[in-house]
């Protein structure tokens, strides 16, 4: 499971099934959960949860949290469930991985205190503060049976791989296990009377009131007392203790996957690892900071991230530092998580996370990558559950242990023993004073050297990794000359549906009545029985004997008095088939640069004892064959979420189809974010959804258009204090997108500007409006036209300018640097007027080119 506390958005807005936006794969496909090596990844600056798979280091399916950044939240994941506790409300959520809906909600206190475990069918929430364990149904949230209580202050909550809840008492110094109650066969229905979770076992692991942390192991616990500076493992029931050299408070990962238990100490960056009751390693953590999450074990070296940077170092068991995983430079949580033989490096802050598999090969994933495939898929029928992961144990017994009687011998045979998560090794046949050992693929057995005319039964075992298992025996057998001849010759038949047809003329019983015929296939290297017939044919049910594999048969006759012939001659060979298995790996994604199309691929089907001769593609009501394993489809429409579905076909027909989903690339659509100007220009700020295409953007207004990014167009030429609609179009191969902004250019002012002269009349030309001429004088026309004039203003008056017009030439002499010029400024001055350009300096570098013409 995972037990760590991530930075995640918040579930509220799942609570309805479609507040989810699935960015990915259709439900058929999200079947496979997190069972081929997945782990569901959070993103906190895009509220979304990303199933990246181990092998290929790459998201298949992101699922949105709309609104939910910046809340923390637990994340608990089994191969079908993923169970959410956000921390912001205290709701717990459960998601159903086959189809990427929730299917129950329940209210925790919100907070710290309070977390998720899940193992398999599994669920529990523990409330630490309050003492309570309590086991929840994970398809309805209900509780299961009466909950465990502790005393309050509890720590720990997490399962072991054996599927063991473990719970630290600190107040105690004890740690114990609690195991769950059997689920109802229905949801949300009361468990029967006395059906509860139980506390199995209780060890003494400290001192009453020690401080303690709980890491669980592949079977049992280990317990950091943080106190003492020590390190007990329970294990099989046994407890050891190691005595830990650190002089700083220690932690440990929630879940420790081998036998040795690293402790990271981050005040003073060192780990010390400990194996059975002793401390075997320690080293040190290159860099500064006491910000080192826990090192977690993991395929022979140890992980430890520096969350003030990212970077995550890598050991071997001589603490020698072998590898450094650069992270983002920035500081932020580093979850590490041991799931489905990978290791998964996620900062939830980051738009990247690593993968890393039991050869220590490291490889990053693109968590915000675009070419997910699909988007919100329509309604499919979810698929079963993928089986649950077998549990290792001894063989079951053989299956229809049967004997037949011969001429001082007897033929022994049996249907597969189950085995039980581990490959049966060998069978052995034990009767007569005999034991045989046989193969695993060896189901019949001759035994000679019998007596005739006594009576005879046989036992058969299996053996696996495990052991001996249990034994079944044979119908008792009496040898005898009196048998039956074989049959003269035998015919078989591999047909389309998956069944082979084997069959005989009648044997010659001697006198006797034959009772009936027992069949064996024959392949390279094994023997097996196929059945037994009281016809002369007999049909092996399709998926029996193997698709692609070349057999052949006997048939022995047996009479009504238990005796065997000989077997018959060898028949023809055939070679089992159906029809295909579903393609696999199918993937279809948008093709940005065409409208209305797919690209889809897959990886090649089992042809099941046939070659597939071609594929048959549907898409949105169009077919097409193909005999590669990719097919690009035209004309489906813009902006369609479109299933897709593949067969294979081979000479017994079509098989089954895989279906997944995708969408056409869609009209972009623009978002206005913001807009700014100056005098002369509008700058426009935007995103732009480009539906799944490459989009290129425009701006324009006033006649005047810019190009170029689609996040921010300045359109320049513009006239100063004007209000201006700004169209920003975005464009891809479906078509256009619009969206307008208003804006306002910035006006223009200029400064009256005339500065007295050096001597006599000069030294008070510019105070104030005189007969004649002087300067900052104010007309109605561009000419100094005293019946026009409209007033004057002192210098360094501020003016509020509209445009630029020809007019009298007007010299400003010394009063103002010598500037002559035959434009005048218009001005809003009694109305709009207009003063000589030799008498206003422009504000902004007196340029009156900003300025349009009147």
């Amino acid at each position: 499971m995972r037990g760590g506390l991530v930075t995640i958005g918040t579930v509220a807005a799942l609570l309805a099934a479609m507040g989810l936006t699935v960015l990915g794969l259709g439900a058929a496909d999200n079947a496979v959960a997190s069972f081929d090596a997945s782990s569901w990844l959070w993103s906190t600056t895009r509220s979304e949860l990303a199933r990246v798979n181990g092998v290929t280091a790459r998201v298949d399916t992101r699922m949105e949290v709309p609104g939910g950044r910046r809340h923390q939240m637990q994340v608990a994941q089994t191969d079908r469930l993923l169970i959410l506790r956000d921390l912001n409300t205290g709701r717990v959520s459960s998601l159903d991985l086959a189809t990427l809906q929730i299917t129950a909600t329940t209210p925790t206190a919100p907070g710290l205190g309070v977390s998720v475990a899940l193992h398999e069918d599994a669920a529990f929430v523990v409330d630490a503060v309050q003492g309570i364990v309590r086991q929840l149904d994970p398809r309805a949230l209900t509780p299961v049976g009466e909950p465990v209580r502790y005393p309050p202050g509890i720590t720990g909550g997490t399962f072991d791989g054996a599927g063991k809840l473990w719970i630290a008492v600190p107040s105690e110094g004890t740690v114990s296990a609690v195991t769950a109650a059997e689920l109802p066969e229905t949801p949300g229905d009361a468990p029967p009377a006395g059906l509860s979770p139980k506390r199995v076992e209780t060890y003494d692991v400290a001192e009453p009131a020690h401080e303690l942390v709980v890491s669980t192991l592949d079977e049992g616990v280990a317990v950091l007392d943080r106190t003492s500076a020590s390190l007990v493992t329970v294990v099989g029931g046994q407890t050891q203790r190691a005595e830990l050299s650190m002089t700083a408070p220690g932690n440990l990962p929630t879940r420790t996957s081998g036998p040795q238990v690293p402790v990271t100490v981050s005040g003073d960056r060192s780990v010390h690892v400990v194996r059975d009751s002793r401390e075997v390693k320690r080293f040190t953590v290159p860099g500064t900071g006491a910000r080192l999450s826990p090192a977690v074990a993991w395929a022979g070296r140890f992980y430890c991230a520096d969350e003030n940077t990212g970077t995550v170092y890598a050991f071997d068991t001589e603490g020698q530092l072998v590898q450094t995983v650069k992270g983002s430079g920035r500081p932020g949580p580093v979850e590490l998580e041991v799931r489905e033989n990978h290791l998964f490096i996620n900062p939830p802050d980051s738009s990247t996370a690593q993968v890393v598999d039991d050869r220590n090969q490291v490889r990053e994933v693109d968590k915000y990558a675009n070419d997910v495939l699909g988007g919100d898929p329509p309604p499919v029928a979810p698929p079963p559950p993928p089986p649950k992961k077998p549990k290792v144990s001894k063989p079951g017994a053989p299956k229809s242990v049967t004997a037949a009687a011969g001429d001082a011998s007897a033929r022994v045979s049996w249907q597969a023993a189950a085995s039980n998560g581990a490959e049966i090794t060998r069978y052995v046949v034990e009767g007569a004073g005999q034991t045989r050992q046989v193969g695993a693929n060896q189901r019949a057995l001759e035994i000679t050297g019998l007596t005739n005319g006594e009576t005879y039964t046989f036992s058969v075992h299996a053996v696996n990794a495990k052991g001996e298992g249990p034994a079944r025996r044979s119908n008792p057998v009496v040898p005898t000359a009196e048998v039956p001849d074989p049959p003269a010759s035998v015919t078989a038949e591999a047909r389309p549906d998956g069944t082979v047809r084997v069959s005989w003329p009648e044997a010659d019983g001697q006198g006797n009545k034959i009772a009936k015929y027992a069949v064996t296939a024959t392949s390279a290297g094994a023997s097996a029985p196929a059945g037994e017939s009281a016809k002369t044919e007999l049909v092996v049910p399709a998926g029996q004997l193997e698709y692609g594999t070349q057999y052949a048969f006997t048939v022995t006759a047996v009479s009504e008095k238990g005796a065997g012939s000989k077997a018959s001659p060898v028949s023809n060979t055939v070679v089992p088939f159906t029809t295909p298995k579903a393609p696999t790996e199918l993937r279809a994604s948008t093709v940005a640069d065409q409208p209305g199309t797919i690209a889809v691929q897959w990886s090649p089907a089992v042809d099941n004892g046939r070659p597939v001769t071609k594929y048959v593609l549907e898409a949105a009501g169009k077919s097409v064959e193909v005999t590669d394993v990719r097919a690009t489809v035209g004309g489906l429409g813009n902006g369609q979420n479109v299933t897709v579905k593949v067969k294979a076909v081979n000479e017994a027909g079509a098989g089954p189809e895989a279906s997944t989903t995708a969408r056409t690339v869609a009209e972009p659509r623009i978002t206005v974010t913001g807009s700014s100007a100056d005098a002369t220009s509008v700058t426009v700020t935007f995103t732009v959804d480009a539906g799944g295409g490459r989009a290129s953007c425009t701006a324009s207004t006033g006649g005047k258009t810019a190009s170029g990014s689609c996040s921010s167009l300045r359109v320049t030429g513009l006239t100063p204090g004007t209000a201006y609609t700004v169209t920003l179009t975005a464009s891809n191969a479906a078509g256009k997108g619009t969206a307008s902004r208003a804006q306002t250019t910035d006006p223009v002012y200029g400064v009256a500007t005339c500065k007295n002269g050096p001597d006599g009349d000069q030294r008070t030309y510019c105070d104030k409006d005189v007969p004649g001429r002087n300067g900052n004088e104010i007309f109605e026309v561009p000419r100094q036209d005293n019946d026009r004039q409209a007033g004057w203003v002192p210098d360094g008056h501020r003016l509020r300018t509209y445009c630029k017009v020809k007019g009298e030439d007007v010299d400003a002499w010394i009063y103002n640097n010598n500037k002559q010029s035959t434009w005048w400024v218009q001005v809003e001055y009694k109305g709009k007027t207009y003063i000589p350009w030799a008498w206003l300096n422009l504000e902004g570098g007196d340029d009156l080119g900003v300025l349009p013409t009147c």
